[in-house]
């Protein structure tokens, strides 16, 4: 007998296949170009669902009312909201390149890192949407949802104009309205100087991660490229495999887009005091093949050659807008998918979410591009509310970046920092890592951001009100602030 969610989905085909023939949509997200926000029943031949007809067999998708492409953490946060709001059962539809369902990505670079011994984080433990405190969304809750899963298959072609999909399969798919969550990809080292060769590693997915994992088991001598992110928590992680670390960036010191360079200093001594090499403003000329074709070592420009039988490349992540930009406009200053507060593309029906979209930053006054799962959450909540309900707001997101490393059990020293804001005008440093350590900027008098570490969960609560409000506040004052804790009460009281 078929399931409730089965009969639901067919009745929804039939549904969404009359809707097209007809030419009649209960839903249309808005247009630019008309002022009224939503619309309860419009003839979509004029508006945003073309009037096409089609047989249901034609294509591979049951759900067609929504269809979103990509398979991470905005993904997950937008089915969730599709599913509070009613809409998703028999009418969504997820197209993933990945074997997964969506799972909170920044866990790949954490505890799924972590040595064996240690308590590694793995699926299905960290399924959206446990990172923000809510249900863990396992491949049997979308199925109990009666949303539609397309795993492992990438779209490959879009047609605007039918508003059809094609997949890497040759799966023809229709939708009324797509929200692209294709997130990012990792910037990759050429394959001439060595960015293929086994032992090189990328961390994007999943497999990505299990792959690095199986090596670290393996290695000796870890050379991690790049001092952001990806290279500041990978290189903690091979610490606590006990392994040879060496990091090489081509910047002064850590972390350059957000750390101050005394900040920066006392993070390096950290990891300097776990064993960690650093080889700082230097250009990698290749990676360096050993006898057996895997990677043995990283040539640099001056001519030394660094021992390695791991390489881990973080060197930045490209929006991965293909195949949609023959579709919808681009923004050329910061990359990704050019949509507006409320995460619409020039084209109507087409929407952009998390790090593919190139919004608004409101309060910035600003277009920015955001690589981080705290975007990815709130872009895919507020897109999906716009789209179903009367929400008219503009998207006004606080920039919020954050990083946890050293976390594994036996780790003498637990790192963990949260910055909002914008890292810009006169930085004040207070504390002397043992463990805080804050950094306010201060602009015109006012501040604009703050980045604080080891903080009490009161204190991190703190720095969001703060950075929204840009409180005017004594610099003089908080210069002489004699702790961490002292600095917050002065820039709380200025609230």
């Amino acid at each position: 007998m078929p399931s409730a969610a089965t009969v639901r989905r067919s009745m929804a085909s039939i549904s969404s296949s009359m809707s097209i023939k007809s030419g009649i949509s209960l839903w249309c997200p808005r247009s630019p170009s008309l002022d009224s926000h939503r619309c309860s029943l419009i003839n979509s031949s004029s508006f945003h669902r073309r009037n096409f007809v089609v047989s249901a067999s034609s294509f591979a998708n049951e759900n067609r009312e929504f269809v979103i492409v990509g398979g991470g953490n905005a993904a997950g946060y937008a089915a969730r909201t599709f599913v509070e709001n009613g809409m998703a059962d028999g009418k969504l539809c997820i197209v993933s390149k990945e074997a997964y369902a969506p799972y909170e990505r920044p866990a790949l670079t954490k505890g799924y890192l972590f040595p064996l011994d240690k308590k590694p984080a793995r699926l299905p433990g960290f399924h959206t949407c446990v990172g923000s405190g809510g249900e863990r969304q396992t491949p049997d809750w979308y199925k109990e949802k009666g949303i539609e899963m397309i795993y492992e298959d990438p779209v490959t072609e879009i047609n605007a104009e039918k508003q059809t999909l094609t997949t890497n399969s040759g799966k023809l798919l229709k939708y009324g309205s797509l929200i692209i969550a294709t997130g990012c990809t990792a910037s990759r080292f050429p394959e001439k100087i060595g960015g293929n060769l086994q032992g090189v590693h990328y961390i994007r997915d999943v497999a990505d991660a299990d792959s690095l994992v199986s090596s670290l088991a393996k290695a000796q001598k870890v050379v991690v490229v790049g001092g952001g992110y990806i290279g500041m928590e990978v290189a903690a992680a091979a610490v606590g495999w006990n392994l040879d670390t060496t990091v090489i960036f081509p910047e002064t010191h850590l972390l350059p887009r957000l750390f101050t360079p005394s900040l920066a200093q006392k993070y390096e001594e950290l990891y300097e005091e776990n064993g960690v090499k650093f080889i700082k403003g230097a250009s990698i000329k290749s990676l360096e093949a050993g006898p057996d074709g895997s990677v043995a070592g990283v040539k640099l420009e001056n001519g030394t050659t660094i021992e390695a039988d791991l390489v881990v490349i973080g060197i930045g992540a490209k929006p991965a807008v293909s195949p949609f930009d023959k579709a919808v406009s681009l923004n050329t200053t910061v990359g990704g998918i050019e949509v507006d507060g409320l995460f619409r593309s020039n084209i109507p029906g087409i929407f952009a979410i998390g790090d593919v979209a190139a919004f608004p930053l409101k309060m910035y006054n600003r277009i920015s591009r955001v690589e981080h799962v705290d975007h990815a959450r709130g872009s895919a909540q507020h897109c999906v509310k716009a789209l179903l309900t009367a929400q008219t707001h503009t998207y006004d997101y606080l920039p919020y970046f954050y990083s946890r490393v050293f976390e594994y059990e036996g780790s003498s020293r637990k790192v963990w920092w949260q910055f909002f804001g914008d890292n810009v005008g006169e930085a004040i440093q207070i504390g002397n890592f043992d463990p805080k350590i804050a950094t306010f900027w201060l602009d015109s008098g006012k501040l604009k951001g703050v980045l604080l570490e080891s903080g009490s969960p009161e204190e991190f609560q703190l720095l969001p009100k703060l950075a929204r409000s840009q409180p005017s506040i004594d610099k003089v004052k908080l210069q002489s602030a004699a702790s961490v804790e002292e600095a917050l009460e002065i820039a709380k009281a200025s609230l």
